[in-house]
């Protein structure tokens, strides 16, 4: 099966390991894009002849694809793989609801998302949509092995109005305790901070799901202390109290500390359990493995029609 990858150059988290996966199981082509080029697709990969692909994996920015579904709609076999879908229902996001017409516009695509409650939403929308949690990349995403001299920490975004929730609970924690918050640039540097935190304070207050910086943080060897999303432990396989600790509110926060600070057993076990679940679980090799099923799976026939001289001089211009 011959399959054409459209990535973001630059990507992060990294995507590397989950392409190379891919192309051990395809005839795969990989075509990285710049924010531009993504801007104006037509214009930057209007040249490849399509037909020559039984699939197409879209991992581009959605803000700057979702205008261009014009283009979009008329390519088979596409599969688009989201990791921002769970703004689509988070009311202080400016893309409330523009996944949901995006995708409208393209009703014979496949949609993978990293959140089990925003599939079921998407779904019962009449999207066909797919579920596969975030990962990390163990390449370079590991334990460095020195001591952990930060007690609370929490790495990443607070500026913008979607993690309003997010920086008051964390800025709140900060003042009353030792949670320091912090950033880094990614690869290495991100690592070794990580490999430094003791318990990782994550509030992914609103999203439904889970980041991939809480599966980052537990690859590293971290106690992970999560914001309960309902549904979405079970669905991913974590376990309250084996694999991390979760809470509902600061008080519950607090008290789930306090357990830590109490019992050095306690910690040790998490940390061990945690850090395995994601190595057997989570990895870019587990995702690029759950992505290879539904791309080898049958695809439903578009009922696009292709009209206009325009699309088939692109798919006429290269062969290969």
């Amino acid at each position: 099966m011959k399959l054409l990858v459209l990535g973001s150059a630059e990507r992060q988290p990294d995507f590397s390991y989950v392409y190379e996966s891919l192309g051990k199981q395809f005839d795969l082509d990989l075509v990285l894009l710049d924010k531009l080029k993504q801007k104006n697709l037509y214009k930057s990969i209007g040249h490849i002849d399509f037909s020559i692909y039984d699939r197409v994996l879209f991992d581009l920015n959605f803000k700057h694809i979702c205008r261009q579904t014009r283009f979009l709609r008329r390519l088979s076999g596409v599969l688009i793989y989201e990791e921002d879908a769970c703004q689509n229902y988070l009311g202080s996001s400016r893309w409330c609801g523009r996944f949901s017409r995006f995708y409208k516009a393209l009703p014979h695509v496949r949609i993978v998302v990293t959140g089990h409650h925003v599939a079921e939403r998407l779904s019962t929308e009449g999207f066909n949509v797919h579920f596969i949690p975030k990962g990390y990349d163990p390449r370079t995403i590991f334990p460095d092995g020195f001591g952990r001299d930060i007690e609370l920490g929490f790495i990443g975004r607070i500026a913008s109005s979607a993690y309003a929730e997010r920086k008051k609970l964390l800025e709140t924690l900060a003042a009353e305790d030792s949670l320091q918050l912090l950033r880094t640039l990614p690869g290495e540097p991100y690592r070794k901070m990580l490999s430094r935190i003791r318990y990782f304070i994550s509030a992914d207050i609103g999203f439904n799901e889970y980041m991939a910086k809480n599966f980052e943080a537990m690859a590293c060897g971290c106690v992970l202390l999560a914001w309960r999303q309902g549904r979405e432990e079970a669905a991913i396989g974590l376990e309250d109290g084996r694999h991390l600790l979760l809470y509902s509110s600061l008080i519950e926060l607090r008290e789930q500390l306090a357990r830590l600070r109490n019992d050095s057993e306690l910690e040790l076990r998490l940390a061990t359990e945690g850090r395995r679940f994601v190595s057997e679980n989570l990895s870019h090799e587990h995702l690029a493995k759950r992505l290879a099923g539904l791309l080898q799976e049958p695809w439903p026939v578009s009922t696009v029609p292709i009209r206009g001289g325009w699309l088939r001089s692109l798919f006429g211009m290269r062969k290969s």
